[in-house]
């Protein structure tokens, strides 16, 4: 796996743990936390588009080797 999509699965990662770890708590989410909560829900979301396009790239790449 390259250095920029290991970095982006280990940035998902952490969002995804913040937000379990936000919607765990026991208390009702305040309008910033909830703010909070939707900004990493688009991080997690172009990070893994992101991740889609380079392997989707690299397929291709792949592909176009084995073919010439």
């Amino acid at each position: 796996m390259t250095a920029p999509a290991t970095a982006f699965r280990d940035e998902i990662r952490e969002l995804i743990e913040a937000q379990i770890k936000t919607f765990g708590q026991p208390t009702t989410l305040t309008p910033s936390e909830l703010s909070e909560c939707h900004c990493r829900s688009e991080r997690i979301k172009q990070l893994g588009q992101e991740l889609d396009r380079m392997n989707s790239t690299a397929i291709l790449e792949k592909r176009f080797r084995t073919a010439a």
